[in-house]
This record gives C-alpha cells, structure tokens and sequence, in this order.
C-alpha cells in the first residue's frame, strides 16, 4: 500500500473515542458506515470468537494507523 493510498484511507476513517469504548475503532468504522457502532461491536465479538488473533490484530492496527475525529 503506497503512502497515498494510506493517507486516502485515514481521510476517510476516524477513531471515535468519544462514543467508543476502547479506543474507538467500531465507533469510528460504524460512523463511516453510518450505522449504529453496537451493529459493529457486535460482529466484531462474532468474529473474534472465531479468529481472535486476527480480530485483535486489526483492532491494534486500526487504532495505531487512524487519526481521532475532529
């Protein structure tokens, strides 16, 4: 993924701590979505039940790479 390809995704997703629990990554991807983030904790639990390395892992890297919402 070349640096601007990045910088288009980080425009477009935010952290959302203020409605987050932890650090706001479903927050976040639900705002994108626009959807309500229980919708996507919810699959998120779902899918760390069945991959909870691969879940964690993406939640770690969603919430060091995305900036917080303005």
């Amino acid at each position: 993924m070349t640096n601007s390809n990045l910088n288009n995704v980080r425009r477009r997703l935010r952290l959302d701590p203020r409605n987050g629990w932890i650090a706001g990554a479903c927050a976040g991807f639900a705002n994108r979505l626009q959807i309500d983030p229980a919708i996507v904790r919810v699959g998120v639990v779902i899918a760390a039940m069945f991959f909870p390395k691969t879940v964690i892992a993406c939640y770690l890297l969603a919430w060091l790479v995305l900036d917080e919402a303005r």
